[in-house]
């Protein structure tokens, strides 16, 4: 027992085992091997988009919110490590407004080289990102243009504010880069007349030649090896970069249909768990799916931190009502209003509002606290009822005989039909 370098020790009289080896030096071990191939690709993967590479961004598909975040860090990133170039390849139809506008801004602002290959189309919000680039390249056949704004629901052409201003955007736009404004104008307002190239009434798409003879095209190239070529880049070696897991799934979360599911889960798990004795697993998976909700809509710029504090606000105030006022009244509407107005400012955004943005949200909003309140009649009817839910049901003044309960019905009965209790005197 004294000589503690023994491998041996004893487990009782006469019994001894061969000490086992300590973990510890193998979970160093691992640990170091660990952060060493964790400080290894990222020197790599900086090396790679270091001083004279290229990174080609997609900008493919739909435009949603999730790429704005996206296409920010892809242009800071490259700032910092010092690239030759971002090669932004458009070929979308369009997209949100709002997430557009965020991607104009950080392309604009970015003092890093920035050319747009209209690959096929931009259209719509696609040819405002391809305004903002430095450098415009298009392939014979390709189109950009028409990008009048229009509500997602009708289909018909936004308010004259909206028009006016997103008119405005590609105007400033087109001059920051040195290019006719007029011919960024025609392609939002049907108004605009340019002799030769758009009439009256009609909304100017460019073609690839028309580009180049307009000056907004700067090169006609059939691919991106050649556009490097053009470029002066033939030599640099190229990134493609795509989003990050934590993009995609913002880009999830931020799906309309996506975001009234969440929301109408993380209520009724909240309410649901005033059901049971204790704040339970329900209560915390909803507070959960609230902040995975907030989470995605602060990276994309839609929420803020004061839509939070409303969404807080609201839910003490439902607090107080079902634990300090008998009954339901005041706070409790104003708890439910609180919460409500919360969400449709946090899915409205902070950015040019169209009426299509706004119903989306509004609609969401409802159909969220819609489904909420049928779900919490439905537990009312069918869930036991605990000490935490007296507080939201006024009690009879006076003595109450003891009822005698006789088997009750359960289902769709007991929702529709009476319940077989019937009180008798004791």
């Amino acid at each position: 027992m004294a000589r503690r370098r023994n491998r041996e020790w004893h487990t009782g009289p006469g019994a001894s085992a061969v000490r086992p080896p300590s973990p510890r030096p193998r979970l160093i071990a691992l640990v170091i091997w660990v952060s060493f191939l964790l400080i290894h690709t990222t020197v790599v993967a900086q090396e790679e988009r270091g001083t004279g590479a290229v990174v080609v961004v997609p900008i493919t598909g739909t435009i949603d919110l999730g790429l704005a975040p996206f296409l920010t860090r892809v242009l800071a990133e490259a700032e910092a490590d010092g690239v030759a170039a971002v090669l932004l390849e458009i070929d979308t139809p369009g997209g949100r407004l709002d997430a557009v506008l965020q991607m104009r801004d950080a392309v604009l602002g970015s003092p890093v080289r920035t050319i747009a290959f209209v690959d096929r189309t931009a259209f719509s919000a696609g040819a405002l990102i391809a305004i903002a680039a430095g450098e415009i390249y298009m392939p014979p056949g390709a189109a950009m243009g028409a990008a009048t704004p229009v509500d997602g629901g009708t289909g018909e052409t936004a308010s004259e504010k909206t028009v006016s201003a997103v008119r405005t955007t590609f105007k400033a736009t087109a001059e920051a880069r040195g290019r006719d404004p007029l011919v960024a104008e025609a392609m939002v307002d049907p108004d605009v007349v340019i002799e030769g190239l758009v009439e009256r009434g009609e909304l100017l798409t460019l073609t690839t030649g028309e580009a180049v003879r307009w000056g907004y095209a700067d090169g006609v190239v059939d691919n991106r090896a050649e556009l490097l070529v053009d470029a002066g880049l033939a030599a640099a070696p190229v990134v493609e970069v795509g989003p990050s897991l934590a993009e995609r799934v913002v880009r999830f979360v931020t799906d309309p249909v996506v975001a009234s599911l969440l929301l109408i889960l993380a209520l009724l798990l909240i309410v649901g768990d005033f059901f049971v004795e204790g704040f339970g697993v329900a209560g915390m998976g909803g507070v959960l799916l609230f902040g995975i909700f907030f989470w995605g809509h602060l990276l994309t710029g839609l929420a803020g931190w004061e839509d939070v504090a409303l969404v807080g606000l609201g839910i003490v105030l439902i607090a107080v009502e079902i634990f300090v006022v008998p009954g339901f009244g005041v706070p409790g509407v104003l708890g439910l209003a609180a919460i409500g107005g919360g969400l449709f400012l946090a899915m409205l955004g902070r950015e040019i509002q169209t009426p299509d943005g706004i119903m989306r949200a509004g609609l969401t909003v409802v159909a969220s606290l819609v489904a909420v309140v049928i779900g919490i009649g439905l537990m009312l009817a069918l869930l036991p009822r605990t000490r935490k839910l007296s507080g939201l049901i006024l009690q009879p003044a006076g003595e109450v005989t003891a009822p005698r309960r006789e088997p009750a019905a359960w289902g769709w009965l007991r929702l529709f039909g009476d319940v077989a209790v019937q009180p008798r005197p004791g």
